[in-house]
């Protein structure tokens, strides 16, 4: 027999005091809840006598309603428990809230879809890939917004932790991905604001480290023989050319046009991508002489206009017109030159794992070292809060420090 009572559950209550009021059902020592569609401040209910108190204004007419609706779940109970002997907490949760609570996973992967093509490729699979992750953990698709609550989220948390050494960040992005679909939820009036679960949540991140090369070992790195032709070679050359043009991103690198390359003036100009809400801003910078040195050694003398300089994108016309396509040509590609990188850096013996977001980090540091104004480096960069370039300055503060410890006494 499933037990059903009234529950002010004052660990939720927002900022104004006020707590949700649920319907608690117990059934074979399983707990579920289902939202009252109340919001009381604790002073203003009794436990006991499960009422509302008379110091709240509406207190007759709530009480009544409330009444009412703990009496229609215990006959709904009463009526399931008696067409079915094993009834699940779950169908009876089903039964007494009518599916007046939308499913969590219904919701999340129909809006994915929905979304699909106003987001970029890697968004859309960020947003499925996490929702499957949340979905394996939990083990059912048997999930409404009102079952997600603190408790289960930190659980949540523990596991990835624990069972699948995940790192503060990815923690904090996978349960991010679920506070969106909350949020969008919210918008379209589908649930209350007051089920969001996740503003009593610390997400922490990993204290991030920004690796570079420094001008010894960038030196190195141009002197480091490659076979001609080689993809090796093609890998070098891009990771070269990113420092010296303002630390352009790899699907910048690769999708420069000759029309974006101006050689009178020495510059590149440029719709760039720009990580933070994936716009895309008009760029335009001179580059510098080694740069200009791998745009002559790939120039192609029958070139058009839409030709790509680097010869990474095989088919342009359909990576111009089909996104899946691009974006698979992006990730083998990246892939392809980050597994040369690390080669060349394991040869190198340099001290860390040489990938091309290095180039970035190497172009951001060393214009900052060589006196360019933080500003000129945040634009360059695309960076939309110069607080994001202040990153490197902070890494030339500690290696100033470091240089003061060992060499004055």
């Amino acid at each position: 027999m499933a037990s059903i009572k009234l529950i002010l559950r004052t660990h939720q209550a927002d900022q104004t005091g006020h707590s949700p009021l649920y319907i608690r059902i117990i059934k074979d020592r399983k707990t579920k809840f289902i939202t009252a569609g109340v919001k009381l401040k604790e002073n203003e209910w009794d436990e006991i006598k499960q009422k509302v108190k008379k110091n709240h204004p509406n207190s007759a007419r709530m009480n009544a309603s409330l009444a009412q609706k703990i009496a229609d779940a215990e006959g709904q109970v009463a009526d399931m428990e008696r067409k079915v002997k094993s009834i699940s907490v779950n169908k009876l949760k089903d039964a007494i809230k009518g599916k007046d609570i939308p499913n969590f996973f219904e919701y999340t992967y129909r809006r994915c879809e929905k979304i699909k093509f106003n987001v970029s490729v890697s968004t859309y699979k960020n947003y499925v890939t996490y929702t499957e992750k949340f979905e394996k953990w939990i083990g059912t698709k048997d999930v409404c917004f009102d079952d997600i609550t603190v408790s289960v989220l930190m659980d949540y948390m523990s596991y990835m932790g624990g069972e699948l050494k995940n790192s503060n960040t990815t923690q904090r992005h996978s349960v991010m991905i679920l506070a969106i679909m909350f949020k969008e939820a919210i918008k379209e009036d589908i649930i209350p604001e007051y089920m969001y679960p996740f503003s009593k949540l610390t997400l922490k991140k990993n204290q991030g480290s920004r690796t570079f090369l420094n001008k010894d070992q960038i030196s190195q790195l141009i002197e480091f023989p490659v076979e001609e032709g080689s993809t090796m070679e093609l890998a070098k050359d891009l990771f070269l050319f990113s420092i010296y043009a303002g630390g352009l991103r790899f699907s910048d690198v690769i999708e420069l046009q000759y029309r974006n390359f101006f050689a009178e003036e020495n510059k590149i100009k440029k719709t760039i991508n720009k990580t933070v809400n994936r716009t895309k801003a008009e760029h335009q910078f001179k580059i510098g002489k080694v740069a200009l040195e791998i745009i002559e050694k790939y120039k192609k003398e029958k070139a058009t206009e839409t030709d790509f300089i680097f010869p990474v994108i095989k088919s342009k016309e359909l990576y111009l017109k089909n996104r899946d396509y691009r974006f698979e040509v992006k990730e083998k590609a990246n892939s392809s030159v980050n597994f040369q990188l690390g080669r060349i850096g394991k040869k190198l013996e340099l001290p860390f794992s040489l990938s091309f977001h290095l180039s970035r980090h190497t172009f951001a540091t060393n214009a900052l070292n060589n006196g360019m104004r933080i500003e000129h480096v945040s634009k360059l960069m695309g960076h939309q809060d110069i607080r994001t370039t202040q990153v490197y300055a902070k890494i030339l503060n500690e290696e100033l420090d470091k240089a003061v410890d060992e060499f004055i006494f």
